[in-house]
């Protein structure tokens, strides 16, 4: 018996798929909730836990972790306890340890101006406020302005509440906004822009590229699939040839794209003009503390709402 192995199935020869040959695959995919839940009880196994803690949250707040990434936050958590001297490891130590394994190192050295952390404070709370906002995103969890990792110097976290495997247009587009959240924030609050919002837009214009081009979420192009997923170039079997649709389309496919871009633009500035307040208070709130959890901005959220 010969056994063989790839994360790269797509990119295999089909003569070694052939009948008598690699003929029978096994597909392992991420582990879902009750994986990961069963796997940090085993990495974890050599680890003292607190007694309240439970490790079906932290699997909840791991979507797409595999194995090797869970043995990792364990041991990030194990060692956040260390070093706060606890006798026992308690959610508290696991959420840190996601924070760092997520967003990367948290860099309190690194020194930000007053108006850089004014801008980047607004930014995040963009993100957030939009977030509140829609009926089809996860709620934010944490918000934060102390710079992680290389580049970046503030998040908002919305860990999701479960598993998902498929996406509505409507989900897509309330995603959309809330990724365009913190540059609008920026227009309003300063009539100006920085460059700290070069990775949202990265991400805005992949996601209303994928719902035009492959998923088929645009009128004018009808139910058809003008683009297959990327992959490196050296990694395709056609060497990278040219696209499979006429120059038209092309145009209509950067116009469409241009149009979601625009309509949710347009509707994130009408959000945030309408709470202002709530976006004033909330960045606020962020220079003072640096970091907000839900508790707070639940509280903020009431104070504002009465």
């Amino acid at each position: 018996m010969i056994l063989a192995a790839t994360n790269r199935p797509e990119i295999l020869d089909s003569a070694l798929l052939r009948p008598g040959r690699f003929d029978r695959q096994v597909v392992i995919d991420r582990p879902d909730l009750n994986g990961r839940e069963k796997i940090l009880r085993v990495h974890s196994r050599n680890v003292k836990l607190a007694s309240d803690l439970d490790l079906a949250l932290v699997a909840a707040r791991t979507p797409g972790f595999v194995g090797a990434d869970l043995a990792n936050l364990v041991n990030e958590a194990a060692l956040h306890a260390a070093r706060e001297g606890k006798g026992a490891v308690d959610l508290k130590d696991f959420e840190e340890a996601i924070d760092r394994v997520v967003d990367g190192l948290e860099r309190r050295s690194r020194v930000i101006n007053p108006r850089e952390k004014e801008i980047v404070a607004h930014h995040e709370a963009g993100h957030a406020v939009v977030a509140e906002s829609r009926s089809h995103v996860d709620h934010v969890s944490k918000i934060s302005i102390i710079p992680r990792g290389v580049a970046a110097l503030g998040y908002t976290q919305q860990p999701p509440t479960e598993d998902r495997y498929l996406m509505t247009r409507a989900e897509l587009l309330d995603r959309l906004d809330v990724l365009l959240g913190g540059r609008v924030a920026e227009e309003i609050m300063f009539g100006d822009v920085s460059t700290g919002a070069q990775d949202d837009l990265q991400k805005a214009t992949d996601l209303a590229r994928h719902m035009v081009a492959q998923y088929g979420m645009s009128e004018r192009l009808g139910l058809a699939t003008y683009e297959a997923p990327r992959s490196p170039i050296f990694l395709r079997v056609d060497g990278g040839a040219e696209k499979e649709y006429s120059e038209d389309s092309a145009r209509t496919i950067d116009s469409e794209i241009r149009a979601l871009m625009e309509a949710a633009h347009g509707r994130v500035r009408d959000t945030l003009t309408t709470k202002r307040g709530v976006l004033e208070a909330l960045a606020k709130l962020l220079m003072e503390r640096e970091v907000v959890d839900r508790q707070s901005l639940d509280e903020l959220l009431a104070r504002q709402a009465a």
